[in-house]
């Protein structure tokens, strides 16, 4: 103490007071001590609210939720190629006749690839300069036109080499710039040749597995990104919603599968094991064809009276169901392995669903759910109620949508130099093909890999 007190003297007032020193030091090692102690409390409710990260929505900073995992300038430049700019576009879009019509292929879950084309027409990042886009845009609707009988597959092959073909750019970069959509369970291999001309496009889908009927998935983490599916607008547009919400004290089940069997074995024994505890999971026999269809409402209608809504993977990893879950607020029970889920730098999963494995369905699921307090269930479905603003498809004016989220993402694909196994360049800095042709003589249409 000697010491300190001497600093004291040399450094302080020049007054000697032993007495006053020490409680100086007391008082000042107390408010370290204090200080340290506020600062790791205060760090750790940050990190807990941080760690959640659920500020998706602000009424002051509309990107608040994108910071967490994307940055603060969305600065993004989309060609989209227009309908009648290529040769054969129109096709993938209306079929061989043109009788597919864009109200036919906006509903049900291929609806992504509408409502992606109209959204980036109207988007302030679309670009119609190709010299300045970082990305460009081909519009198809290939899932509605098959379906619809406007194309067949090998029609969709032809007419996909064809239209390839044609476009300059995508012989550039080898295809890396270009963003195509493949909505629903088909992913990419409604283009056989995917892995041939696509191997290193940008694919847009909620599909990232379809290994049970291939040896290998279409999709690549890498490169490729999962959007949310398309929930009905019934159930998104504020105020004109087919149902809201009951509380859950009026729920009549503890969880429920409205789905059909398929024959996979997750939804089989979800269907026995509501026959079983009827009055804990409904699973009923539901009709999607004929005049017993269950129509949308009603469809919402039973979604809505469970605690739980169970999502097992059917034809392929992912489901509606997932998405939907969020519009009636019952939380949402991954039973799908392999699923892939959009926006992972911005949502943490833990917070908002559950997912459990599709080996142990069964009572031990059912008990396991009970387990869990309605606090807890609320608090779930609260945070669940401030993400769900990025499954809906809406404009990138709004503050969070699929939409907004989609280009986050896309700008982390940007690159600032493009090369392919057919471009090469010279010394004064211009690109040219195997023949030395410079790029702004090329004509299509072009040799493909």
């Amino acid at each position: 103490m000697g010491s300190i007190y001497n600093k004291n003297r040399v450094f302080g007032s020049g007054h000697s007071n032993p007495s006053c020193t020490r409680t100086h030091q007391i008082g000042a090692l107390g408010l370290i001590f204090t200080t340290f102690f506020i600062t790791r409390l205060v760090d750790q409710l940050s990190r807990s609210t941080r760690s959640t990260g659920f500020e998706y929505k602000s009424q002051t900073d509309g990107v608040a939720w994108a910071e967490r995992g994307y940055g603060r300038q969305l600065s993004l430049k989309i060609y989209v190629y227009d309908e009648n700019e290529i040769e054969g576009l129109k096709q993938l879009m209306y079929g061989r006749d043109g009788k597919i019509s864009v109200d036919m292929c906006i509903k049900g879950q291929w609806a992504t690839q509408v409502k992606i084309h109209k959204l980036l027409l109207q988007s302030r990042f679309r670009t119609r300069k190709k010299e300045e886009a970082d990305l460009f845009f081909v519009p198809t609707y290939v899932k509605c036109v098959r379906m619809s009988g406007g194309l067949t597959d090998k029609e969709i092959n032809q007419t996909y080499v064809k239209v390839l073909s044609q476009m300059p750019y995508f012989r550039l970069s080898g295809g890396r710039n270009h963003i195509f959509v493949f909505p629903s369970g088909g992913g990419a291999y409604l283009f056989k040749s995917w892995a041939t001309y696509l191997n290193r496009s940008i694919i847009l889908t909620p599909e990232g597995d379809r290994t049970d009927k291939r040896d290998t998935s279409a999709f690549n983490t890498w490169k490729d990104l999962i959007i949310p599916g398309n929930v009905d607008d019934g159930m998104t547009t504020w105020g004109t919603r087919f149902v809201e919400p009951l509380p859950l004290s009026e729920r009549k089940h503890l969880a429920n599968f409205l789905g059909r069997a398929q024959g996979k074995i997750g939804r089989l024994q979800l269907i026995d094991l509501s026959k079983k505890f009827p009055d804990k999971l409904e699973s009923p026999e539901l009709k999607f064809s004929g005049p017993d269809k269950l129509g949308r409402k009603d469809y919402f209608q039973h979604l809505r009276n469970a605690k739980f809504c169970l999502a097992p993977r059917g034809e392929s990893s992912w489901t509606l169901r997932f998405y939907e879950s969020f519009f009636v607020e019952c939380v949402p029970v991954i039973l799908s392995d392999k699923v892939e889920l959009p926006f992972q730098n911005v949502v943490d999963y833990t917070q908002i669903s559950i997912k459990w494995p599709s080996t142990r369905i069964g009572r031990e699921l059912l008990e396991y759910l009970e387990s869990i307090p309605d606090k807890e269930i609320e608090g779930m479905i609260a945070r669940g109620r401030e993400v769900r603003c990025l499954w809906v498809y809406s404009p990138d004016s709004e503050p969070c949508s699929a939409f907004s989220g989609i280009l986050w993402e896309l700008q982390r694909k940007v690159r600032q130099f493009h090369q392919s196994t057919e471009t090469f360049w010279l010394h004064n800095g211009s690109v040219v093909n195997r023949n030395l042709m410079e790029f702004n003589k090329w004509k299509p249409p072009m040799p493909l890999p």
